[in-house]
């Protein structure tokens, strides 16, 4: 209780500290309300437009979780095969990079053309956003079984596919959470991206229609709603990974 405490209280902290500087920046520097608009404003858009923030955020979580369940599930079975198989290795990977090599923003008008202003185009988004740090960080921890295990393994008369799954899949299973945990941080990018482009709802579709209209207090309102979800979905990826892999030293310090 003590440790939660403190990183509440650092939390609140820091959350005050950043108000107070936004409050200082707009009441000293003398910026235009519709340019940076101050910290109460946007309180009030938050309450006042609560309802409609809600479903914004019920939309966008929906398609961000579609898409980082999707892109784990996708990424961790293309590792496993390219772990498994050298043809596939050698075929997959250039293309595996290639999907990083191409900027999303140019793919997500291409998206909603194929897709449609839908839920699929957004999904479909977060699914390309997060693929390469999953494939890349379970593939990695892959190959880097301690070779003890694997000599262990080859005296024992080992199957290839044995040694896979008892043997490289737990000891990879560390290196793909940290993969994971970067996947939740950036994949509500990827839905907000495909809503900016195309879409009837969300928290990208507010806090663009708000901008057109000059509501940058609203648009204010649905970023910190969009980085608040992030951040609990972070957290909550962590905690889940953090009691699945308890075996796993936690060298974080309080």
């Amino acid at each position: 209780m003590r440790r939660i405490a403190g990183r509440l209280g650092r939390l609140v902290g820091t959350l005050c500290g950043l108000g107070l500087l936004w409050w200082g920046i707009v009441r000293l520097g003398g910026v235009p309300p519709y340019l940076l608009p101050p910290p109460g404003a946007v309180g009030r858009a938050l309450w006042a437009q609560r309802g409609l923030l809600a479903g914004a955020a019920g939309t966008t979580l929906l398609e961000t979780v579609s898409g980082l369940l999707l892109g784990t599930l996708g990424g961790g079975v293309l590792a496993l095969l390219m772990m498994a198989s050298a043809p596939v290795r050698r075929w997959m990977m250039p293309l595996v990079l290639l999907s990083q090599a191409v900027p999303v923003f140019a793919l997500a008008p291409l998206l909603v053309l194929w897709f449609g202003f839908g839920i699929a185009s957004k999904v479909v988004m977060a699914v390309l956003v997060i693929f390469f740090p999953i494939t890349s960080s379970f593939f990695d921890g892959l190959r880097r079984t301690p070779p003890g295990w694997l000599d262990l393994a080859r005296s024992m008369d080992a199957r290839p596919g044995l040694v896979l799954l008892r043997l490289r899949l737990p000891a990879a299973l560390p290196a793909f959470a940290s993969g994971l945990r970067v996947a939740a941080a950036i994949a509500p990018l990827g839905a907000v991206v495909g809503e900016w482009v195309g879409a009837s709802s969300g928290l990208g579709f507010l806090m663009q229609t708000a901008n057109t209209r000059f509501e940058t207090d609203l648009m204010f309102a649905a970023l910190l709603v969009l980085a608040t979800m992030t951040v609990l979905l972070w957290w909550g990826v962590d905690r889940a990974l953090a009691r699945m892999l308890y075996w796993v030293p936690d060298d974080r310090s309080d």
